[in-house]
């Protein structure tokens, strides 16, 4: 189904916001995001709820540490019964490829769910200029397309990336199972905040995306399940 590629960021202050948020969209979109703000706030409990609960859960953390870190971090976000995970693939192939590896081996053992693990590449709120600041030379497109390929080498099944680059790392060799999640998707209608490589819904999924990541233009709506149910259907035409 359409609203199956639709993951709504929950990016609120607390529990009983995030559980208000499920009881009215659990059936209007397929996951949600739970990130930095809402796990600080409410911690691995809450996740373990909405996933006992049936509901598909995309840790959005970003590990980045030294291999056995991200490694055992991996494995607890597996425990937890989350659908999908990231980690950044700026900290190179020997992270992901532990990361990868334990959580295999360990959902073996104990009977678990492998969750989706995904390499985070450039943050959508950067560009050229953000990529100068830290001494990374490349042009976004093609440190996407760099990282994005050390990812599948290491064997995660997809990568964040934007929907300006998504299309070109769908176009590159990368096998055709490996995932695309696009954050910075924004629909006519709605401003694009700190997002500095944004487009809309059809657009993301046309340039190759598979699932994308929608926040405050929902989160902010008079009626959440209208703006829900409006996005669903722009991107209808284009599934």
């Amino acid at each position: 189904m359409t609203k199956d590629k639709l993951i709504l960021a929950l990016d609120v202050a607390g529990a009983a916001e995030a559980r208000e948020i499920v009881a009215e969209l659990g059936g209007a979109v397929g996951a949600f995001k739970i990130g930095l703000q809402l796990f600080t706030a409410a911690g691995p409990d809450l996740v373990r709820e909405l996933t006992r609960k049936g509901h598909r859960i995309f840790l959005d953390l970003k590990f980045h540490d030294i291999p056995n870190t991200v490694a055992k971090a991996s494995v607890e976000a597996a425990r937890l019964g989350v659908w999908m995970f990231n980690l950044h693939t700026l900290g190179g192939h020997e992270m992901m490829r532990q990361a990868a590896d334990e959580v295999s081996e360990t959902c073996g053992r104990e009977n678990l769910a492998k969750p989706l693990i995904i390499g985070v590449t450039v943050l959508t709120s950067s560009d050229a200029g953000t990529l100068t600041e830290i001494g990374i030379e490349r042009s976004v497109e093609d440190e996407v397309l760099a990282l994005a390929r050390l990812a599948e080498e290491a064997g995660l099944d997809g990568v964040v990336a934007s929907p300006i680059e998504s299309h070109a790392v769908r176009r590159s060799k990368i096998g055709s199972a490996f995932l695309i999640v696009t954050p910075g998707v924004r629909p006519d209608s709605a401003t694009n905040d700190d997002q500095k490589r944004v487009t809309t819904p059809g657009a993301a999924l046309s340039g190759g995306s598979d699932y994308i990541v929608v926040g405050r233009p929902i989160l902010r709506a008079k009626n959440r399940s209208a703006a829900a149910s409006a996005i669903v259907e722009s991107m209808t035409s284009v599934v």
